[in-house]
């Protein structure tokens, strides 16, 4: 048997990945997936919402970037504009 596993999950879902490839209901692999891990594995939940993303045509194991807004500014900067300008344009 494997070493536990501290941070597993790619690992976990490229072993999902490939049973399911594989044919092997998701049932299964949660049994297979607890086996190998213990019981630090990923849920049978979890299993089953890999699965489904995989036969949505998800092929990527790995983390999908974040959809939040991206981060246009700095606080360093507004301080260091601040300072620049004087009050008087803050009154126009």
């Amino acid at each position: 048997m494997a070493a536990p596993l501290q941070d597993c999950t790619i690992e976990e879902r490229g072993a999902v990945r490939f049973l399911w490839a594989e044919g092997v209901k998701p049932v299964e692999i949660h049994c297979c997936m607890l086996a190998q891990y213990g019981q630090s594995t990923m849920s049978q939940r979890k299993v089953y919402e890999w699965v489904e993303r995989f036969k949505s045509g998800r092929t990527r194991v790995t983390d999908e970037g974040c959809c939040s807004r991206p981060s246009t500014s700095r606080i360093q900067d507004h301080k260091s504009s601040r300072k620049a300008s004087s009050p008087q344009e803050y009154r126009n």
